[in-house]
């Protein structure tokens, strides 16, 4: 039997919309000083944000903080968990998965689209820093142990949870997170990308416009949320990058961007210094999404 005109509209129309460029949600932390979610959610709208890191709230609170969110359309990108989860001390190490597994409960609860932590490090003095044994089948192993716990611990119906890619530790690339992904075998596992995290090599810091677009056709299905800044290099006796502004450095944001508007997910700004940085970096995105014909919401 031929489908009716009806379906094939229906069809047409649906195909249409899943096609239709998404408009970005451009994101970052907010310098106002309030406890009232409704403030915080108004004030990121003033700045042009149409997505918020979580602001600092209890579990009790998390619907009323969702719903004053939601009010002013600003998505809650991300909990930050932020805890060393390999770490080499046990006891440590057990202490921060139970707060690994509190952040993912309050993402769920406040309807972020997802709680980030990284994988961790065996380092034993800098809970991010470099160890020989970060890219060893052990860190592998452990690390798909942690993630399964986080999440069958909380059972997420909404937020997922995700790593941020590293540069010296995993996952690192793509195709680690792909290992990652099918290891973990978890649908609450999501992936967060950082591009300017993902370069690690001169060849990578040039070519990061191939690179972003690595990230995304491979990865872009599972994104959950990324992060904005940029890259320079200094010169010295050995490779030397540094975060800056956007705009100062050298990641090309045209693929960035472009690649966002075909997956939901929010592009939050980091690791600046103060309110003025936060907003050059926000208006150089904005100056090439509009080169680029990409909107924001």
């Amino acid at each position: 039997m031929l489908p009716s005109r009806r379906h094939f509209l229906a069809t047409a129309a649906t195909v249409a919309a899943a096609s239709k460029p998404l408009s970005v949600r451009l994101g970052g932390p907010i310098y106002l000083k309030s406890d009232d979610p409704r403030e915080l959610a108004r004030e990121h709208r003033r700045l042009g944000y149409a997505a918020a890191y979580c602001p600092a709230t209890e579990l009790k609170n998390a619907a009323a903080v969702e719903a004053a969110f939601k009010a002013e359309n600003v998505l809650i990108a991300e909990v930050g968990a932020w805890k060393n989860m390999l770490d080499p001390d046990p006891v440590a190490r057990k202490a921060n998965l139970d707060y690994v597994t509190s952040r993912m409960a309050l993402a769920d609860a406040v309807g972020a689209r997802c709680c980030v932590d990284i994988a961790g490090s065996f380092n034993p003095k800098v809970w991010y820093g470099p160890h020989k044994d970060n890219f060893s089948q052990q860190f592998f192993d452990a690390t798909v142990e942690n993630c399964r716990r986080v999440i069958d611990a909380v059972k997420p119906k909404r937020a997922k949870f995700a790593l941020e890619i590293m540069g010296w530790t995993m996952p690192e690339n793509a195709q680690r997170y792909l290992q990652l992904i099918k290891a973990i075998q978890r649908p609450a596992f999501g992936v967060h990308i950082d591009v300017c995290n993902a370069v690690n090599s001169p060849e990578k810091f040039y070519n990061n416009a191939a690179l972003t677009e690595e990230l995304f056709s491979k990865l872009g299905r599972w994104v959950v949320s990324c992060h904005a800044k940029d890259l320079a290099w200094t010169p010295e006796m050995n490779v030397h990058f540094i975060e800056v502004i956007p705009g100062r450095g050298e990641l090309d944001y045209r693929p960035y961007l472009k690649a966002l508007t075909a997956i939901d997910a929010p592009l939050m700004l980091e690791h600046l210094k103060n309110a003025d940085e936060y907003l050059e970096g926000a208006t150089y995105i904005r100056k090439v999404a509009s080169q680029i014909g990409v909107t924001f919401a």
